[in-house]
């Protein structure tokens, strides 16, 4: 840690600022961001069919009980995304960013795929709900190391001063892959008919896994590792240093505070999005006795806003900085959060719309700057492990939102529970906002400055020397201060002098 400080605090010049080559960088974000459409594409076709799933897969379960038992099944995996997280952050730290997002993306969609092949329980009785099961403890496995692994990559791939608008396509990818899940749904559902639909088609969605997984492995496969552990490489070569190893003690004892700030993020977002864009769909088609399709229509209504606002959001906070958002996001869910299921309960479709709205206009605020929170708050040796272990620890509290909201309904046969859910995370989020420090514009911890062009390293230096010049300017304010003061002692006690 004493060389780190050491590199810090040298003198900066030109040829210590990474320039980003452009045509990279895309490549970059397409392929990060394809990866997390397909993770969201999964989750967006299973939250949607969790009714059908039941079904098909819990079928001598009553109807309640079906839907329970689906969510439940989607909230299982939860608990091996940490084990995953471990296992794939440290290979991130030790192989590479590239190579880890490459395993990731073919577990992930072959298990995706998997989903679509299983016999119904009517077929081979309780093996069905097991191969479920285990198809998506895979999947869990995958993803432990998918979300926090894209994060960095595209983090590490993005000049400073872009790192908001870049990192906001990740999620950008996340409900557009939610997107594409929910109007395949709805297309096949309404072209197949509610029969053949029930019987047959909804196998299909989960086949699509594997185009998308190929497409995206091409994409990951043919790029390069990020500058920013490229440089920790070649730094580790010439020191003749291998990688240093940290454990899970190290991590918790050494970054603590970042840690939990990272644990309070991930939770404030990740309830928010499993309750708006998983557990909607079945609130609204099973609670509130709406048509499957009305659902999916409103949902995906909501979503193609998100997509607009959201690459909007990350731009803005390059700007004004990522507090904002965590900080405002927080405030509206802890004060809007009620209001907005009144209106979602109301019986009209207009204020059903505007309910649901609000709640994702809330998500943005905290997608939009998540990837580019996240993985500035580590330092590059440990970036990947270190967010993988606490994004995951946290997803395990959130993946668990749609079945603890559809638990809550059913036992306390209050249909305001959720928004209750959400008044509660909003304090997490607020206090996780209000305790964590500015990343907008700052290099990631541990690397050097990155810019888009050399006009603009150019602007990093010399705001790096005016940074300099002012700190020896209030240097030499607080001496002259201290000498006032001392001179006022010395004209008060003579004796003193």
């Amino acid at each position: 840690m004493k060389k780190a400080k050491k590199s810090i605090t040298k003198p900066l010049n030109i040829n210590d600022i990474t320039i980003i080559d452009d045509s990279k960088l895309k490549k970059a974000i397409t392929a990060a961001a394809l990866g997390n459409a397909m993770e969201w594409f999964d989750f967006g076709v299973y939250g949607f069919l969790a009714y059908i799933l039941g079904q098909v897969f819990f079928s001598n379960a009553s109807p309640s009980v079906q839907v329970v038992a689906a969510l439940a099944t989607f909230s299982v995996p939860f608990l091996v995304r940490p084990l995953g997280g471990v296992v794939f952050g440290l290979l991130g730290d030790k192989l590479g960013r590239q190579k880890v997002l490459s395993m990731t993306i073919v577990i992930m969609s072959l298990s995706t795929f998997c989903i679509g092949l299983i016999p119904s329980y009517a077929t081979i009785g309780i093996t069905a709900p097991i191969l479920l099961l285990l198809a998506k403890l895979a999947q869990g496995f995958s993803i432990g190391g998918e979300y926090s692994g894209a994060a960095t990559f595209v983090a590490e791939y993005s000049p400073d001063r872009k790192r908001g608008f870049m990192g906001s396509w990740l999620d950008f990818g996340s409900i557009a892959g939610f997107l594409i899940g929910a109007g395949l749904v709805v297309i096949l559902s309404t072209l197949l008919g509610d029969a053949k639909f029930r019987d047959w088609g909804w196998r299909i969605p989960f086949f699509f896994a594997l185009p998308l997984g190929v497409i995206g492995l091409y994409l990951r496969h043919a790029l390069e590792e990020t500058p920013t552990f490229q440089q920790q490489s070649e730094s580790n070569e010439q020191r003749s240093e291998k990688p240093s190893k940290i454990t899970l003690k190290q991590i918790l004892t050494q970054y603590w505070k970042s840690f939990m700030v990272c644990v309070g993020l991930v939770i404030v977002t990740n309830v928010t999005y499993y309750m708006l864009l998983t557990y909607m769909p079945s609130y609204l088609s099973h609670d509130l006795n709406y048509h499957s399709d009305h659902g999916v229509l409103l949902i995906i209504a909501i979503m193609i806003g998100m997509l607009f606002v959201q690459p909007m959001i990350g731009l803005i906070s390059d700007k004004i900085g990522r507090k904002p958002f965590i900080i405002g996001g927080s405030v509206g869910l802890l004060i809007l959060a009620y209001p907005a299921f009144m209106m979602i309960n109301s019986d009209n479709i207009g204020l059903i719309f505007l309910g649901l709205l609000i709640l994702a206009i809330l998500l943005n605020c905290f997608t939009g700057v998540m990837a580019s929170i996240l993985p500035a708050i580590f330092p590059t040796n440990i970036r990947f492990s270190a967010l993988a272990i606490a994004f995951n620890i946290s997803v395990l509290i959130a993946g668990a939102t749609p079945t603890v909201a559809a638990w809550l309904v059913e036992e306390t046969n209050n249909l305001y529970m959720p928004a209750y859910y959400l008044m509660v995370v909003a304090m997490v989020g607020l206090v996780t906002g209000l305790k964590m420090r500015e990343t907008a514009n700052q290099p990631l911890r541990g690397a050097t400055p990155a810019a888009s062009n050399r006009r603009e390293a150019k602007e990093i230096l010399s705001d790096h020397f005016d940074s300099i010049e002012q700190k020896v300017e209030d240097i030499d304010e607080q001496i002259e201060n201290l000498q006032e003061q001392r001179q006022d002692l010395v004209d008060q006690h003579p004796k003193l002098d």
